[in-house]
């Protein structure tokens, strides 16, 4: 083996688990996500659960913040929460944020 395939295949290895850290994050953001917009929503226990697992569940199929957020904002507007679009990117941006470190200390 070349020094070059052994660099490529370092290089495969390092994007494959990038790749995986960023799709757990998105997914444990989008559970974040869900729980504290269940919150706002007056949801708790096992309804705040089923919320939060449909919008993983989003994120997943749909893959990406526009639909999370849109989906998040047309909940709050349908229940008559007052959050606008800036405060609900920024929370997902914090949520994914502590995902990452989240799943960097194992937990």
């Amino acid at each position: 083996m070349t020094t070059f395939n052994s660099r490529e295949e370092g290089f495969e290895s390092q994007f494959a688990h990038d790749e995986e850290l960023r799709f757990k994050a998105e997914a444990r953001r989008a559970r974040l996500l869900g729980l504290w917009a269940a919150e706002k929503l007056g949801k708790t226990g096992v309804e705040a659960e089923a919320y939060a697992n449909a919008l993983v569940e989003a994120a997943v199929v749909r893959h990406g913040e526009a639909q999370l957020l849109a989906r998040v904002h047309a909940d709050f507007a349908a229940a008559g929460v007052d959050q606008s679009d800036h405060r609900i990117e920024r929370t997902m941006h914090e949520l994914l944020a502590r995902a990452v470190a989240e799943i960097k200390a194992g937990i």
